[in-house]
């Protein structure tokens, strides 16, 4: 009998809520005086984010359910009331439906951003995987490299790199992490083996600083 798992959706799905759910108390985008990001929109294959400056093409044949489970987050709550989640998902997208199951892991790719305002005293990119490794490791997940500097084109982020055993296979999760414009935009890709993590990574891209915005 072949081993069926739901693979990646269901630790997949906590960490979306707790990223979603997490500091009931924090304050309306007002009053953190921060504006809600960009959605961003995909068109042509690929998830497009001008503010943040980056497109990831979506593989073929994937399906899109950045729509539902934003909603699921905010448990029916109405567009004005969403407003004041401290947290957006910009982004998620499966191999397969995430409610089917396989024999494979469900490779996935989740995008989400967080004001920085809402962790007192983060300055930088490796700070934020305190609280991501902690929730990682409550879902079972173990580190499997610290975090390091890792450049994509032009763009220096942060990566961090995770696995979890699932009966006879290995789910491994690497999430990138970059500040900008006041927010934490964490990109997580999930699969089942570290090229295949890798493959997903390559689809990532960022466009070129202009000249003006360069650190004189």
């Amino acid at each position: 009998m072949s081993n069926r798992c739901p693979a990646a959706f269901g630790v997949l799905g906590i960490l979306i809520a707790s990223f979603l759910q997490a500091q009931q108390t924090t304050k309306s985008w007002s009053q953190l005086h921060t504006s809600p990001p960009d959605a961003g929109a995909v068109a042509n294959g690929a998830y497009h984010n001008t503010a943040f400056r980056f497109t990831y093409k979506i593989p073929f044949g994937w399906v899109n359910r950045t729509q539902e489970m934003s909603e699921d987050s905010n448990d029916g709550s109405t567009p004005d009331s969403a407003s004041s989640k401290k947290s957006v998902l910009l982004l998620a997208v499966f191999e397969r439906p995430p409610e089917s199951t396989g024999d494979s892991v469900n490779s996935a790719v989740v995008i989400t951003a967080e004001p920085v305002s809402s962790y007192p005293g983060l300055q930088s990119p490796e700070q934020y995987f305190g609280p991501l490794t902690e929730l990682t490791k409550a879902e079972g997940l173990s580190v499997v490299n610290e975090p390091y500097d890792f450049p994509v084109g032009t763009m220096q982020l942060v990566r961090g790199d995770f696995s979890k055993p699932i009966g006879k296979l290995t789910m491994r999760q690497s999430t990138l992490v970059m500040i900008e414009k006041g927010y934490i935009v964490s990109l997580t890709f999930i699969a089942g083996s570290e090229d295949e993590v890798e493959q997903l990574v390559g689809y990532l891209s960022f466009a070129r600083r202009p000249s003006s915005a360069s650190p004189k």
